[in-house]
């Protein structure tokens, strides 16, 4: 059958989640707290109060998700392990339950045909090492490498596809600059700290799964990544929407292809960074791929009163948003591939997340009729689709999420998954946009 979407047989179609988003079994099997577990103890911290204790229970339901994924068609499934329940203080030897659990989850995976593609860092940093400064100090780095061998020693004998840490931007600069994530610090020393050592835990913990995974293994970072476009076409604007490209892709991008960091972000930043000899070659350690996760694109506007950037992001009017006011622009996916095509020459790229958030209405059995998250679906894979025609080495889509999950300072309302979670009763029902995208992968 002729592929719709004009892409190669073998495009790897997959969804990805994350472990503090749907495990819940916080204190179970030797699992120790993690930074959100401590978080959302904040109060005001999460919306609605919501804890990680629960979510999603997939700890416990992994045999109703694994049918879930058989039912989609996948071929891929991306999920990330949870420090804390492998290594509970970020140190010294696994716990063996907590490695069991995803030495069988590989297991089940390879018995249903499904690719595992697994997440060291999906940002659940053990509470002992931030209790001993976190990402803030160059010892975590190493810490994650050491975690890093310890898990590809154990999987890397069946997994291939690995990504080491998601998203750094949000690490650094929503949990250590804004205070909006875990662990919840609002100081530009910490984030600019935190964000050079989570790009130099990314090269040696590249480095140490090779080392430790029995068979050569493909390894990439997971970058969250946006267009940064001027809102008028005046001087400020446009100056401040490449302040805004800095701080948001070329801070990230830049040093992992051996570019080194962006000299205008060092300036405006005026943080002086904890740079050792032979780091730079760490952080750009060769990768065998890029992970995109693209949500939006941003419109931005100078504005001289915000502290340093100078500039903030404004909406684009009579645009299509979702239930986060996230606005529908499925170009801004095609044109991020293309750049980093261009930009970066990126032997391979994987849209690791595309999803949306809508105000989910089940019927009496559960069920989701979210037209506008199957036509998001489609609309963003069309453009991934645009991009590959073009050039771009896109390898793989995984729509963000198979389940609906916690939603990071969020909370449980926003509603990403493919299948609903009642959850009271921890039900679970693929909603309509997941029959959509299974027909479309069956398909091609």
């Amino acid at each position: 059958m002729t592929n719709p979407f004009a892409l190669p047989a073998d495009f790897v179609w997959g969804v990805s989640t994350a472990a503090v988003q749907i495990e819940g079994a916080v204190a179970e099997d030797g699992r120790l707290p993690s930074i959100w577990d401590d978080f959302t103890r904040v109060p005001g911290a999460i919306a609605g109060g919501d804890t990680v204790e629960v979510v999603s229970d997939s700890y416990h339901r992994w045999p109703e998700d694994l049918d879930l994924l058989k039912q989609l068609g996948v071929g891929s499934y991306r999920f990330s392990v949870a420090w804390p329940r492998v290594q509970p203080t970020g140190v010294g030897p696994a716990n063996p339950p907590g490695l069991d659990h995803y030495d069988r989850m590989v297991d089940d995976l390879l018995a249903a045909g499904i690719r595992p593609f697994v997440t060291l860092y999906h940002w659940d940093l053990p509470s002992a090492l931030q209790d001993h400064g976190g990402w803030v100090v160059r010892e975590t780095a190493q810490r994650f490498a050491d975690y890093s061998a310890l898990v590809g020693a154990r999987l890397g004998d069946r997994v291939t596809d690995w990504t080491t840490i998601n998203e750094p931007l949000c690490v650094a600069w929503l949990g250590h600059l804004e205070g909006r994530m875990a662990p919840g610090m609002r100081d530009w020393r910490s984030a600019v700290r935190t964000s050079y050592h989570l790009q130099l835990a990314h090269g040696l913990g590249a480095q140490a799964l090779r080392a430790a995974a029995p068979r050569p293994v493909s390894v990439g970072l997971v970058a969250n990544l946006s267009q940064c476009e001027p809102a008028t076409d005046s001087p400020e604007d446009v100056a401040a929407a490449w302040r805004a490209d800095g701080h948001t892709n070329r801070w990230w991008l830049d040093p992992l292809y051996g570019k080194g960091f962006p000299s205008d972000m060092r300036s405006l930043y005026g943080i002086e960074l904890p740079e050792q000899p032979g780091d730079a070659e760490v952080i750009a350690t060769p990768t065998d791929f890029l992970g995109v996760n693209y949500y939006f694109r941003q419109k931005i506007a100078a504005d001289p009163t915000v502290a340093t950037l100078g500039y903030r992001q404004v909406p684009v009017p009579g645009a299509p948003t979702t239930a986060l006011g996230w606005e529908v622009y499925a170009q801004g996916l095609e044109d991020l591939l293309m750049r980093v095509a261009k930009d970066y020459e990126v032997p391979a790229v994987y849209v690791t997340e595309s999803g949306s958030a809508w105000a989910d209405h089940p019927d009496e059995n559960g069920f989701v009729d979210d037209p506008e998250r199957t036509a998001y679906l489609m609309d963003h894979i069309a453009a991934v689709a645009r991009a590959y025609t073009q050039g771009a080495p896109v390898r793989g889509y995984f729509a963000w999420s198979l389940l609906d999950n916690f939603e990071w300072d969020y909370g449980l309302a926003p509603r990403f998954g493919l299948a609903y979670v009642d959850y009271e009763t921890q039900r679970r029902t693929l909603k309509a946009s997941g029959h959509a995208y299974a027909r479309l992968i069956a398909g091609a």
